[in-house]
Parts: C-alpha cells; structure tokens; sequence
C-alpha cells in the first residue's frame, strides 16, 4: 500500500551512493597523500644514499662526533675538559703532553703508550725513575730507559732525593746507573719531602747534588717538587733552575710569574695503554720549538 506524501514535506533523499562531489575530494585528497609521501620517500633514500656513500659518510660521522662532543661539554670549563681515554681532565693551552714512571706502572707497552690518541692529546714525553736516595735503583729503569725511545717517545731520567742523604754522593749514584745522551730531557731531581731534616739542610745538600751533576755532565737539572713544598721550602733559593711541579686536579697552575715552569704535573691518576696502574700525566710549558731547545745538545 503506497502512503500518501505528506502535504508541505520535501522528498526523501536516499543514502545508498556516496556524493560524487565528496568522492573527488577524497580521491584528490589521497593522491597528495601518497604524492608527499613518495617526495619523504625519496629524500630518505637520496639522504641514506649521501651518508653511506664512501665519499661522503666521512664527513657526516666527523660532523655528529663534534656535535655530540660538544654537547657533552656543555656546563664544563672550556679550558679543562674530560678525556673519556685517559680518564681525566686535561688543562687546556698545552700541545705537548708526557708522563712519568716508575716500578709502580709495571712491566710498560711503550709502543701502546706512543700509540695512545684522544682529540689533540697524544704522549710525546717520559720521565722516568732511575735511583731514590744511595742505595735504591728502580728494577724497571733500564728496561724503560731502552723501550721507550724505540717506541719514539722522549726520555728524561730522575733521581728521588733524599734529604738526609750526601747530595754529593746521591748525585754520583745517580750518574753511575744513568747515561744521557744527545736528544734526551735533561735529568730531573724529585725533591718532595724534608725526612726529618730542617729545610736549610735540605736545600745545602741539594745544592751539593745539582753542582756536582752539572760540573759531571755540562747539564743543569730540572728540579721537581709539589706546589707547597716549592712554595714553602725551594722558592727563592734555586731561581736559575727549570721547575716540574706538581699540583693536581686543576684547571691552571697558579706559580709566580717570576718561575721557570717547564713541567706541570697536574694528573696522578691517569689511565694509560700499556701501563699497569694509574699514571701520573704531564704538560709541557711551552711549543714544539721551546721543547726542542730544552733537549740535551
């Protein structure tokens, strides 16, 4: 039975087919889709084509290195960064770095120590320990003071001084297990502790031990000491002699103007291939040019 339309009512419209008009819209509106999709596509691989490219992957790898690196540093002295190798901070402003050794470090790798790298730090030098006092002589020295120059690292050989020892006859021990030779640092002195003695007669029996060395040999030794030792015990009395001095875990040595630091060791527990325990790490004051003058003649 059919109903009768209600008088004033539009017809019916009937849903079964989709508007042809909406139909293009989303026709028009899925071709963009797929046609931006495709453009990201194509980057993507012409960006993955670039960076695994020989020619190029180099310099990407080089590029998200510093940026990361960086990043790292955010927050840090730029002048005292961490060195994930080493193991430690690393002052800046020095291009010619060094370690010093002895018994404690082991039977030593030289070849790995030369060969050990992080950014611009790389080992150029050693000291390395001969003898302490009249009777002790450092069961690695020889062995140290033949490998390493082999390996291409420059040596310098020192003495533990003992104040209440003959400084003369401490010198003379010394020179009896140690022959320097042309290329070499000179040799150094480490005076770190008075044994009981007053300071005056520390300073009378070093002065015998550097005056009987350089009247031997025609070289003048580098004194090495800590900052308040030097400070408190050395400073004003050896003026004419290059300094090593020790002062840790900082980002400048604060010493008078007046001194003539040669050697900073602001490190002793770096970590170094080929050695075997943490290692005292070292910067030379000054360029390429200076620590070539400061070698043995």
């Amino acid at each position: 039975m059919t109903t009768p339309r209600k008088k004033g009512l539009p017809p019916k419209k009937s849903f079964s087919a989709k508007s042809p008009s909406k139909a293009r819209k989303r026709q028009s509106k899925n071709k963009k889709a797929n046609s931006f999709s495709s453009v990201w596509k194509i980057a993507l691989a012409a960006l993955l084509l670039v960076v695994l490219s020989p020619f190029y992957y180099g310099y990407v790898v080089k590029f998200f290195s510093s940026t990361w690196r960086w990043v790292c540093d955010i927050g840090t002295d730029r002048h005292y960064r961490n060195y994930k190798s080493f193991n430690i901070k690393i002052p800046d402003n020095y291009s010619i770095h060094g370690i010093d050794v002895s018994y404690y470090q082991g039977r030593i790798d030289w070849r790995r120590v030369k060969n050990m790298r992080e950014r611009d730090v790389q080992i150029s030098f050693a000291f390395i320990k001969a003898t302490e006092g009249l009777l002790v002589t450092d069961p690695y020295f020889q062995r140290n003071w033949r490998e390493a120059p082999k390996a291409g690292i420059v040596c310098g050989a020192y003495h533990y001084f003992r104040p209440k020892a003959n400084g003369k006859w401490q010198a003379t021990f010394f020179l009896q297990n140690v022959k320097t030779e042309k290329g070499d640092l000179p040799m150094a002195v480490d005076v770190e502790e008075l044994d009981g003695v007053a300071p005056a007669k520390m300073r009378t029996e070093l002065k015998a031990y550097l005056k009987h060395i350089e009247t031997k040999t025609g070289i003048r030794p580098i004194i090495y000491s800590g900052l308040k030792f030097y400070q408190d015990n050395l400073q004003g009395y050896f003026e004419d002699y290059y300094l090593w001095i020790a002062n840790y875990y900082q980002p400048k040595l604060n010493i008078a103007a007046t001194a003539k630091l040669k050697f900073w060791q602001h490190s002793d527990k770096a970590k170094v291939n080929g050695t075997y325990h943490a290692t005292d790490f070292d910067a030379f004051n000054g360029d390429s040019l200076a620590f070539r003058r400061l070698l043995v003649k």
